[in-house]
């Protein structure tokens, strides 16, 4: 999870550089236990549509996850996963590319879960991901601007840990500022993209169907 000096300001904040060049020499990793950044989180995405519309519309997601999950690189490896290059990020002078293999699982019981699956011929750098999030449809009732005439909240949960071998420079850094510093970066790199797909999904799920897009206040943040 970490970046050149030049770009220590911005990448401790959290920022993800989805087009940086690649710093970071591969040769230094330690074989020490790595050190764990784990969060929990939820927030909910609303639609302006019945349960079943968003229900359609989730299954589909050879369509609506490659579109909506730019700038983010991602390739299908499955018929429900994907590989997700997330782009680079970091902080104290190291700097990671993480990719992530997620499998969206087929709905069971109106509940939608997404895991994370080994992305084939490919060997993280570094680090390991550790992904499982479950989704809900919440049917509600109408307020005056759906038109569709029913409210569907999109509630979701994400479990997300990440183990790192850092480099030897890392190691050399007090153990908690490295703790507090990823755990940071972390919940903010989650607020971040969850933002931004919660944006494209809501706006290509309404454009879908000719409905008006949620506004700001409404979306998830």
């Amino acid at each position: 999870m970490l970046s050149s000096n030049s770009e220590y300001k911005s990448t401790r904040n959290g920022q993800v550089h989805w087009d940086a060049p690649t710093t970071l020499a591969e040769s230094d990793y330690s074989h020490t236990a790595p050190t764990r950044f784990h969060g929990r989180f939820t927030d909910c995405m609303e639609m302006y549509a019945p349960a079943d519309a968003v229900a359609n519309y989730l299954d589909a997601h050879q369509g609506w996850f490659c579109r909506c999950a730019q700038p983010m690189k991602v390739e299908s490896v499955q018929e429900n996963a994907y590989a997700l290059t997330i782009g680079r990020i970091g902080s104290f002078g190291y700097e990671v590319e993480p990719k992530v293999g997620l499998e969206l699982l087929p709905p069971d019981e109106g509940i939608y879960r997404i895991k994370t699956i080994p992305v084939p011929n490919y060997i993280a750098p570094g680090y390991d991901v550790d992904f499982h999030a479950v989704m809900e449809l919440v049917e509600t009732a109408a307020t005056p601007e759906v038109v569709a005439g029913k409210m569907t909240r999109v509630e979701w949960e994400l479990d997300l840990a990440v183990a790192v071998h850092f480099p030897k420079f890392i190691q050399r850094l007090p153990k908690s500022l490295v703790q507090n510093t990823g755990d940071r970066l972390l919940n903010s790199i989650v607020k971040q993209v969850s933002r931004r797909l919660t944006h494209k999904v809501q706006e290509d799920f309404h454009k879908s169907l000719g409905l008006p897009i949620p506004t700001k206040s409404k979306r998830a943040s």
